[in-house]
C-alpha cells in the first residue's frame, strides 16, 4: 500500500472525528479528494490506489487548481475551500510521513486565491416562475425537483443543507419552518410560506417519508447529491430559456437560488442584519454583496439625491445697487 492511501483513509476516519468535524465538512473534504484523486490520475496515469503523496506535489496540485478554475468553472471562494481540505490532510500527513517533508512543506506554501469583488447572481421574479415551471408534475422527478427549486429560493439553505433535510426537520402547521445544521454548526430555523407549507405537506404524505429520511430523495429512497442538484438546475434552466431569453445571460447554480432568496428579502425591505441570520451568514458583512448587486436600491438612492425640478436657482440681486449692498 502506499504512503497515500492509510494517510487519507486514517485522516477521514479518525482525525475528521478527533476534531468534531460536522458532517458537512467531511462531505466537502470527500468531494474534494474525490475530485483531485481523478485528477492525479488523469495527469500520471496511476490508479488512485498506488498514488504516493510524492505523487501529488506542488506541480499537481496547482495543475488542479486551474482545472478547477478553467475546466469547472469555479470561483476562487470554491477553489480556496478545495485547498483548505488539501492543506488539512498534508498537515496531518506531516507528523506521518517525514520522508516527504519537502513535498508537503511546498504544498502547504501554496496560498490561497485572491477573490475578486464580483456581483452576485439572482433571478428575476419572471426568470423563477419560468424555472418553475419546468418540471413535468406528472412525474415523481418533476415533482421531487420543483418542491427543492421552490424550497430553495424560499428559504434561501445552502444546497448541503436542502439535500440534509430529513422530515424531522420540517414543522407545518402554525409557524410552519424548516430546521437545519447550517456551515460552522450554526442551528437555525427558516420560515415557510402557506405556498411552500402546502407543498412540502403532500409531497411528504405521498412519499410517506419516515421522520429521519431525507425529504428530497433518489428513486430508491437515497438522499440526492450536490452533483445531481447541479445536473437537474441545469436541465431546467434549458428548459426554461424558451419562455425567458434573459436565462441565457446568467450561470444559474444551487447557489443562486440562495442569492435570489437574499434579493427577495432585501427588496421587500427587511434588513441585511435579518437577512444574514436568515441565511446562516458567520457576520452581516457577508450580506453587504447583496446591496452592491441591487441596482434598483442604487437607482431609488440616486432619485433622492437628484434636485427636484421646481428647485430654484442661486438668488441673485435684481440691481446693481442691491448687489453692492449685498456684498457689505
Amino acid at each position: 500500500m502506499s504512503s497515500l492511501a492509510p494517510v487519507l483513509e486514517a485522516y477521514f476516519s479518525q482525525r475528521l472525528a478527533q476534531r468534531g468535524a460536522s458532517p458537512h465538512t467531511v462531505a466537502a473534504y470527500r468531494d474534494t479528494w474525490r475530485l483531485l484523486l481523478a485528477y492525479a490520475q488523469r495527469v500520471t496515469g496511476t490508479e488512485p490506489s498506488a498514488l504516493s503523496l510524492g505523487d501529488l506535489d506542488v506541480g499537481v496540485i496547482g495543475g488542479f487548481l486551474e482545472h478547477l478554475e478553467t475546466e469547472r468553472g469555479n470561483g476562487a471562494g470554491t477553489t480556496n475551500a478545495r485547498l483548505a481540505a488539501v492543506h488539512s490532510l498534508y498537515r496531518y500527513a506531516a507528523l506521518r510521513c517525514p520522508e516527504h517533508a519537502g513535498v508537503i512543506q511546498r504544498v502547504l506554501a501554496i496560498p490561497t486565491r485572491r477573490p475578486g469583488q464580483r456581483i452576485v447572481s439572482f433571478l428575476s421574479t419572471d426568470e423563477v416562475e419560468a424555472l418553475l415551471a419546468g418540471p413535468d408534475l406528472t412525474t415523481f422527478f418533476g415533482r421531487r425537483d420543483r418542491l427543492l427549486m421552490l424550497v430553495g429560493v424560499q428559504t434561501g439553505l445552502r444546497v448541503s443543507e436542502l439535500t440534509g433535510l430529513t422530515r424531522n426537520d420540517v414543522t407545518l402547521g402554525v409557524g410552519a419552518h424548516v430546521h437545519c445544521l447550517g456551515k460552522g454548526r450554526k442551528e437555525r430555523d427558516t420560515p415557510l410560506t402557506a405556498q411552500c407549507a402546502k407543498a412540502l405537506r403532500a409531497w411528504m404524505d405521498e412519499r410517506g417519508i419516515e421522520p429521519a429520511e431525507p425529504v428530497f430523495t433518489t428513486r430508491t429512497g437515497g438522499a440526492l447529491s450536490t452533483d445531481a442538484v447541479e445536473d437537474l438546475l441545469d436541465k431546467y434552466v434549458k428548459v426554461a430559456t424558451v419562455s425567458c431569453p434573459s436565462l441565457t445571460t446568467k450561470r444559474v447554480t444551487p447557489h443562486t437560488l440562495r442569492h435570489t432568496c437574499a434579493m427577495n428579502l432585501l427588496q421587500a425591505g427587511v434588513d441585511t442584519a435579518t437577512i444574514a441570520l436568515w441565511l446562516g451568514h458567520a457576520n452581516i458583512q457577508a450580506t453587504q454583496v447583496y446591496l452592491h448587486a441591487d441596482l434598483a436600491l442604487k437607482e431609488q438612492a440616486l432619485a433622492r439625491t437628484a434636485p427636484h425640478p421646481d428647485a430654484r436657482g442661486r438668488y441673485r440681486p435684481p440691481d446693481s445697487l442691491i448687489a453692492f449692498l449685498e456684498a457689505l
